[in-house]
């Protein structure tokens, strides 16, 4: 059976540069719509995801987002915000992009062509069987994370995959296929556009639901930010004043001196205790 790439499918629109710019604007919207159902049509398989990573971390596991153009540009920045947002270390959870950091901002020409780089990066970070790997690729056909998730397999690895098509050969690959089918973009193959917004929804739907379950957020806040800049302390003080009823100085004071709102709130209490 010959593979069909819905995300190289004709646009539903065309004569685009005729369109006025509330037209184009409208349209884009009215596509975009679609990117929530179609996630949401993969919440159980994105369940059986978080599921498994969770104890996977617990023991020591890390989460290795693999991509290669834009689905490695999004992997990498869902890694980044980690740090800054649940105060994890960075070497928990690790975007890699085909072509390595350049590839960040500029195409690397081919870096994402090899079946075997991908593993190789893997390889480099000391992958173990207590890690998760997760390939990103709207077209479901990219051999930089194909090779990558094919070889964390073999390893008994757990692995996951995101893309727009179903039945992707890199579905193929996964333990766990997550297949947001969107629908032909609104220029044609452009799949930074509903593909990515689709992968951005999983990946912040993966990251956050790990990191309140491994208790990184209490009630509903993160108190394990990092506190690197003056509306993060407000945030983190406010967060104090609500908590153990301080005025917003003492708060303030409390905050900088445990240098997390979760250490801060530990410390007092245990030191209030009856």
């Amino acid at each position: 059976m010959t593979f069909i790439k819905i995300t190289e499918q004709p646009s539903l629109y065309d004569h685009l540069e005729e369109m006025p710019v509330g037209e184009l604007l409208e349209n884009i919207n009215r596509e975009d719509q679609k990117v929530a159902l179609a996630v949401q049509c993969n919440i159980p398989q994105i369940e059986k995801l978080v599921s498994q990573i969770i104890p996977r971390m617990e023991a020591g596991g890390r989460i290795f987002y693999m991509g290669a153009g834009t689905s490695g540009r999004l992997g990498v920045l869902d890694a980044s915000e980690i740090p800054p947002t649940f105060g994890m270390d960075s070497g928990h959870v690790i975007g890699l992009i085909a072509g390595g950091d350049r590839a960040l901002r500029n195409p690397v020409e081919k870096a994402e062509d090899n079946l075997e780089n991908g593993w190789r990066d893997l390889l480099e970070h000391g992958i173990n069987e207590k890690d998760t790997v997760i390939g990103i690729a709207a077209s479901g056909t990219t051999p930089y994370v194909i090779g990558a998730l094919r070889e964390a397999r073999k390893n008994a690895i757990l692995t996951a995959s995101i893309s727009s098509n179903p039945e992707s050969p890199l579905s193929q690959e996964a333990d766990i296929a997550i297949e947001t089918v969107v629908g032909p973009e609104f220029v044609t193959g452009s799949s930074r556009m509903k593909s990515g917004t689709a992968q951005k929804m999983v990946l912040n739907m993966i990251s956050t639901s790990v990191m309140i379950r491994l208790g990184r957020v209490k009630g509903n806040k993160m108190v394990n930010m990092q506190l690197s800049n003056a509306k993060l302390v407000d945030r983190g003080t406010r967060m104090l004043v609500e908590e153990l009823g301080l005025d917003y100085e003492t708060a303030k004071a409390l905050l900088l001196e445990h240098g997390s709102a979760s250490k801060a709130i530990q410390v007092y209490k245990k030191g209030h205790q009856a």
